[in-house]
């Protein structure tokens, strides 16, 4: 099926901030869109959004929402996605879910466009988005990886209220305020203050102490990576930040990845755009990050404890490619490669 040929899109989770940035980058990029829904809980129903130059309504999803549907772009949960996932593909759609409820089912390709396309091509019905944090450093390491193996990666994050959804940005929002004129700030989105502050990212901890968001990052990339024994620790940390996730990177190679390949690999790789200035001391930061397509990449630096690390910083909008962009691009890949149809029966819930 070439791009020109045009496909009904549905938009599970219209109204939240990936489903937003979803609807923004079908127009923007130019996606085939012949129809769009827009689909959502009963509360969010009923709005009128827009796209190209006409309002769609949000409709409260259900059982015919499916129906002459190729294609769902699912950003509404992990619990929704699973409600609904089976449904679509029965009903003839191919799903790309951002939800984490596939990502780790082994009928379903969990794909980085610009790390493992090929996976794509062998969904039975539904293709996973990995998770933000995964996905930026995917797309750091996947570059060096390919030319010298890495072996073990330590990770630290730092991430930004826009993981948490809409209501989470405006929550800290409310809490600078608040903390300023010296009142007491809402926590709802999150368990403490977030403005002024940070804390250990609060998804449930595991027997070893590690948090889901991390436990997400070691085994999300070694499914992408076709890497089971890749030895991976990360240590995810909320902070004061509106949007865009930043991480600190130590890779251990097999062999010594001079820094000047490094950056030579990185600054030529797809989706990464290398961000170095020694002299102002400067490198990526959120704050650049927000709103673009590529993963900001710099600060690469021969680790001094070991001679076959190197250490790396990254920005990368979590909004965009760490969850809506990713999906766009995975869509267009499955319209140019005439991949949209399932190659085998669909994965059950």
């Amino acid at each position: 099926m070439p791009l020109s040929s045009k496909i009904s899109v549905a938009i599970l989770g219209a109204t939240g901030a990936v489903g937003t940035e979803l609807r923004e980058l079908l127009q923007s990029r130019n996606f085939p869109v012949a129809q769009l829904k827009l689909l959502a809980s009963p509360r969010s129903a009923g709005r009128h959004l827009s796209f190209q130059g006409e309002d769609v309504l949000v409709e409260a999803v259900s059982e015919n929402s499916f129906k002459n549907v190729d294609l769902v772009l699912a950003s509404a949960g992990g619990s929704t996605s699973k409600a609904w996932a089976a449904t679509a593909v029965e009903s003839g759609a191919a799903v790309i879910d951002n939800s984490s409820a596939f990502r780790l089912n082994p009928e379903v390709p969990l794909v980085i466009p610009e790390v493992n396309p090929e996976a794509a091509a062998t969904h039975q019905g539904i293709i996973a988005n990995p998770n933000c944090t995964t996905i930026l450093m995917a797309m750091a390491v996947w570059p060096l990886h390919q030319v010298q193996p890495v072996q073990r990666i330590i990770a630290a994050t730092y991430q930004s209220a826009s993981g948490a959804g809409a209501r989470a940005m405006e929550e800290v929002k409310t809490q600078a305020k608040a903390i300023l004129q010296g009142e007491t700030p809402p926590t709802e989105s999150f368990p403490y203050p977030l403005a002024f502050n940070l804390f250990p990212h609060n998804s449930p901890l595991n027997e070893q102490g590690y948090c889901q968001e991390e436990m997400k990052m070691v085994n999300e990339t070694r499914k992408i990576f076709k890497a089971p024994q890749l030895r991976i620790s990360a240590t995810c940390v909320r902070v004061p930040v509106l949007r865009a996730h930043s991480e600190a990177i130590n890779l251990e190679f097999t062999e010594p990845m001079p820094v000047a390949k490094a950056r030579e690999l990185l600054a030529n790789a797809p989706g990464v755009r290398l961000v170095e200035d020694w002299q102002a001391n400067y490198f990526p930061m959120p704050i650049d990050a927000s709103g673009r397509d590529e993963v900001l990449v710099g600060r690469i630096r021969q680790d001094l404890s070991h001679p076959r690390s190197l250490e790396l910083w990254l920005s990368g909008d979590q909004i965009r490619k760490g969850a809506a962009l990713n999906a766009v691009q995975i869509a267009e890949l499955l319209v140019a490669r005439n991949w949209l149809k399932p190659t085998a029966v669909a994965v059950s819930h």
